[in-house]
């Protein structure tokens, strides 16, 4: 008899059959750690906003990377992406996170106790990022996640594990048939749990992180008549006065802090006659100032979104000062927020008789909570990383040798004056122009140099040609401009540059943020045609 010949290919069949069975088993146990994890983080995150919101495992650990960051990554996430380099670092933070899920689930397959090990241990992560920046307090969210998430992994692991083979006496694992739809309503009913509680987690923290309605007192000193800008003239130009909502936001928070103004108090201490503290009534019951200031973040780069004007409402710096009484040894002003984000303030700037306040108010409403509610520090002619402190609680009178603030302890500069500076907003880089009548339009600023006097245009590398100014409202406050420009077919490199009113010319000299503001003329290719 002749022995059959075995067909390769049979073989090849069943090996590529017996592979995808594999790959859907540990796809399926992936799944089972994803989800486990992603109702611990969801259940953690209710409990977050009923609590801290910064307390949610997540934000911790983003948090913590925020700090571990070194500023060169940091500027350059910055001049990357912008206002939404926050929601990128906490999505890659999730990613990370499901990632490694992925891998305790395919861990439990092969053991419960290592598939419950690594979600621990990634909870613990969080635990410890919650509890280095807040209280012992703050670890409870990570604790609903670890328990949360190992007793879904759990009940999950038994239902997958519990099914048997046609062969009685032959256990195999859920990946076929009936087992594996079993498995996978009982996943997709956590799944469905977790959008529950992660949702209703995020609606209960944007209702605690709505601004709150106060009625502010009028001001002793009031800034007067707010003059007309160029907002309905000029197309594209910022509005002279941006609303509150399009502020720009530039701190190292991840949430928008919740702070209850009926227990907040701000103290004075250190190098004072007498330390005092005040609540935010007694705030509202002082002689407030109200004054039109432009506020710049160091991170602006040239051409930037980091800067805009706005009317705040608020107590002299100096006032606050005088009734502490403050000593003789003092260069610094060292501003702690809620949560201890320190920040330094040189003195002899705070209270060399420009109008630096504790603010409370900001475009005629209270404070809202994401720019500094109940109250803030702003220093006019200063970059925000040494003057304005948000959510401020303790303004304490020492010297820098004593004592270093966290953007110092970072290699940044401690005396970092608002450079000269002009945008344009109006045309957008390689624009496509028509032939003839353009608008080049935008905002200067120059604080503390006398306001801004005058903003040039100048097109293809030719003479500096004076801009049309719009309305100046104090020499704090950033001015619109726009130019006419005639243009002709093909591409052309507009160019834009403010002088002050002290004869300072903005200077063509390029530096980045780091570590005391960007400087140079900011240069757009555009083509008409």
């Amino acid at each position: 008899m002749s022995t059959p010949t075995p067909d390769p290919s049979s073989d090849s069949t069943a090996d590529r059959g017996s592979r995808s069975h594999r790959l859907g088993v540990t796809a399926l146990w992936a799944g089972l750690g994803v989800v486990s994890t992603l109702l611990g983080m969801a259940a953690a995150h209710l409990v977050a906003s009923l609590l801290t919101p910064s307390s949610s495992p997540v934000l911790a650990v983003g948090s913590q990377v925020i700090d571990l960051t070194p500023t060169p990554m940091k500027e350059w996430a910055i001049r990357q992406f912008g206002t939404a380099d926050k929601v990128i670092l906490v999505g890659s933070v999730i990613v990370v996170v499901l990632i490694l899920a992925g891998v305790a689930g395919v861990l439990a397959r092969r053991r419960l106790a290592y598939g419950a090990g690594l979600l621990v241990l990634l909870v613990a992560i969080a635990a410890a990022a919650a509890l280095n920046q807040g209280s012992v307090s703050e670890l409870l969210p990570s604790l609903v996640a670890a328990v949360v998430g190992v007793a879904s992994l759990w009940w999950l692991h038994r239902k997958a594990s519990a099914t048997k083979a046609a062969d009685p006496g032959q256990p195999r694992e859920a990946g076929t048939g009936a087992s594996r739809r079993g498995v996978l309503i009982a996943a997709g009913a956590l799944a469905a749990a977790a959008a529950v509680l992660g949702g209703a987690g995020r609606y209960i923290t944007s209702l605690r992180s709505g601004n709150v309605d106060i009625a502010l007192p009028e001001p002793a000193s009031p800034a007067g008549a707010f003059p007309e800008g160029l907002d309905g003239q000029v197309k594209g130009i910022t509005p002279l006065r941006v609303a509150n909502e399009d502020f720009y936001r530039v701190d190292t928070r991840l949430d928008t802090p919740v702070i209850d103004q009926d227990t907040w108090t701000l103290t004075i201490d250190g190098d004072v006659e007498r330390e005092i503290t005040l609540t935010f009534d007694d705030l509202l019951e002082m002689d407030l100032i109200e004054r039109d200031i432009t506020l710049t973040c160091v991170s602006n780069s040239v051409g930037g979104e980091f800067v805009g004007g706005a009317r705040w409402l608020g107590v002299r710096l100096t006032d606050l000062l005088d009734m502490a009484g403050v000593g003789d040894t003092a260069d610094q002003i060292y501003t702690t927020d809620f949560d201890g984000m320190t920040i330094s303030t040189p003195l002899d700037l705070a209270t060399d008789g420009r109008d630096s306040m504790i603010a409370i108010g900001m475009n005629g409403e209270a404070l809202p909570r994401a720019h500094g509610f109940p109250a803030r520090m702003i220093v006019p002619g200063l970059y925000g990383f040494i003057s304005a402190t948000k959510w401020i609680t303790r303004i304490t009178l020492t010297t820098y040798a004593e004592k270093s603030a966290y953007w110092t302890d970072r290699d940044w500069a401690t005396d970092a004056p608002i450079k000269v500076s002009t945008r344009i907003d109006t045309p957008n880089a390689l624009e496509q122009l028509p032939v003839g009548e353009n608008i080049i339009g935008g905002v200067a600023w120059a604080q503390q140099k006398g306001g801004v006097d005058k903003v040039q245009v100048r097109i293809d590398g030719g003479p500096w040609q004076d801009a049309e100014m719009g309305p100046s409202v104090n020499n704090d406050y950033w001015r619109q401009w726009f130019y006419r420009w005639d243009a002709t077919e093909g591409g052309h490199a507009v160019a834009a540059r403010a002088i002050s009113g002290d004869g300072t010319t903005q200077t063509p000299a390029r530096a980045l943020p780091f570590p005391e503001g960007a400087s140079g003329i900011q240069e757009l290719r555009v083509t008409a045609g």
